[in-house]
């Protein structure tokens, strides 16, 4: 465990090590010492709240883009602190943190999966609307937004979720928009799964500027070149919605 855990660390301290190594060095050569100590000295305060049923992705994508960046302090929090079963039914996701525990963040990022038990769990929702009051950013995944919806964060302002649970959002008083992320305020949603990683770098560059966040793209590889144009509902075919419905009602039917 400790040799797991050591390993861990140190590719941390090697990816922040090396963002800020990255960015040390403009193209004329000059140096942003300053700059560095300056985002060093303030803290970035990020809270993934976990859940039973959640998919995973959804909070390791942005997880993995966050947590590169210098002063960024990532926390998994969870209605109960300890292990969360996913909807892949995996025993692998740890809330370190119980939610009466966080008290604020800068930014907070629900993630989305099997909702339906947060969508009416008041502990929760209520906990959501008590950090939105200080948060920087508040910001969803996927089935996430409903969340946010459930709430009463999305009244009036354009959002976007996984594309099968578009309709949903209407029920929260939403304007459902079919864009990868959308910013309202300080609101932002992302679309399904993978989008959260396009909105995480987004996030960075809000708050370390373009060049902290093009240099967490290259940290980690990020450069899509999807083997197949079905990557959204406006692209697949209706063959392959409809198989992919099916393998929704599936997942979701499973009690685990």
């Amino acid at each position: 465990m400790k040799s797991k855990t050591r390993l861990h660390t140190t590719r941390r301290s090697f990816l922040k090590s090396a963002s800020i190594a990255a960015t040390g060095i403009n193209l004329a050569g000059h140096t942003h010492a300053d700059e560095r100590e300056e985002e060093m000295n303030n803290p970035l305060n990020v809270v993934i709240y976990l859940y039973n049923r959640m998919t995973v992705l959804d909070a390791i994508g942005p997880y993995e883009v966050l947590r590169c960046v210098p002063g960024a302090q990532v926390r998994f929090a969870a209605k109960k602190a300890g292990l969360v079963q996913p909807d892949s039914g995996l025993h692998m996701l740890n809330a370190e943190y119980a939610i009466a525990d966080i008290t604020a963040a800068d930014i907070l990022l629900i993630p989305g999966g099997d909702a339906t038990a947060q969508l009416g769990d008041r502990e929760v929702l209520q906990w959501i609307r008590t950090l939105h009051e200080k948060t920087k950013w508040t910001t969803s995944v996927c089935t996430g937004s409903l969340i946010l919806g459930a709430a009463g964060l999305l009244k009036g302002a354009q959002a976007t979720t996984h594309w099968n649970a578009t309709n949903f959002l209407k029920m929260f008083g939403a304007e459902p928009v079919n864009k990868r992320f959308v910013r309202q305020g300080k609101v932002i949603t992302a679309a399904g799964v993978s989008a959260g990683i396009d909105m995480a770098l987004s996030l960075v560059a809000l708050e370390r500027g373009e060049e902290m966040a093009q240099t967490v793209q290259l940290l980690i590889e990020y450069d899509p070149q999807p083997p197949f144009n079905s990557g959204s509902h406006s692209k697949a075919s209706q063959a392959t919605i409809e198989k992919a419905k099916k393998i929704l009602r599936e997942v979701y039917s499973q009690k685990r």
